[in-house]
């Protein structure tokens, strides 16, 4: 019985000793994460490792992307939208000496992956007549503009709110933010 008791640590020891070599093995090398196999190690996890001969700006027009500072392009001219709008809403017809005819609030600014920056604008009528609302937005990477942008949204029935898709640049230029105003009415 105690023949078998030291056979069994004597296995355990020799088995325990294997994985230490072999964990000590992959850390000289790196570490490997367990979920997905991937070994770490200096070369692929920081910016400070980096031999000192790696490139320090983005060396591709798509690493350009991810180097706000870096890129000097621009969308020439201004760009005339005329989106079809979807209804979303309704809102009181409350305007007034103090109560805009219409109002606009902006969306959120996505990134389509291979495609265009987009954002969704939401004009609301607040008058009992129609309105024509036009709308001028700047898609900025800074205080650079990126792309200008003039939006002529069909006609709004009173009362109603809207909302307006705009596209923008492509997503190979950076974007960070997308201020738009009302032109009219």
């Amino acid at each position: 019985m105690i023949a078998v008791g030291r056979k069994c640590l004597k296995s355990a020891i020799l088995g325990s000793l294997a994985a230490m070599a072999a964990t000590s093995a992959v850390m000289a090398q790196g570490f490997r994460d367990p979920a997905t196999g991937q070994v770490w190690t200096q070369d692929n996890v920081s910016k400070e490792s980096r031999p000192p001969n790696w490139p320090s700006g983005p060396a591709t027009p798509a690493d350009r992307a991810f180097d706000p500072a870096g890129q000097v392009a621009a969308i020439p001219g201004v760009v005339v939208q005329r989106p079809v709008v979807t209804l979303v809403s309704t809102v009181p017809i409350t305007a007034g000496p103090t109560v805009p005819i219409a109002t606009l609030e902006s969306g959120t600014l996505i990134a389509v992956p291979s495609d265009h920056w987009r954002t969704t604008m939401y004009v609301a009528n607040n008058s009992a007549g129609v309105v024509n609302p036009e709308i001028n937005c700047r898609f900025m990477n800074t205080d650079r503009v990126v792309q200008e942008t003039h939006i002529v949204v069909p006609a709004v029935a009173p009362g109603q709110r809207v909302s307006v898709p705009v596209q923008g640049p492509r997503t190979n230029l950076f974007v960070d933010r997308v201020p738009c105003r009302l032109l009219t009415p």
